[in-house]
């Protein structure tokens, strides 16, 4: 299953409507290249373990993940 930007901010438990996702990353960004998704401040524990088991290879999760990661950079 390949889920979407809107399934994972519901997953992380965040508002997710596009207004709120377009919020979010505004807000954010840039992550510092150096520093892991999961270990930004922003995460509660919950979200950050589930980021980092979403990361490994085969997860149906990986995908979008990556998706943010990326949106969160320069």
């Amino acid at each position: 299953m390949l889920y979407s930007l809107k399934d994972l901010f519901a997953k992380l438990g965040l508002p997710n409507s596009d207004s709120d996702i377009e919020a979010f990353i505004e807000r954010y960004r840039p992550l510092p290249q150096a520093e892991p998704l999961a270990s930004a401040s922003f995460w509660t524990a919950e979200q950050a373990a589930f980021l980092r088991e979403a990361r490994q290879p085969y997860s149906d999760w990986e995908e979008v993940v990556d998706e943010l990661n990326c949106l969160l950079r320069d």
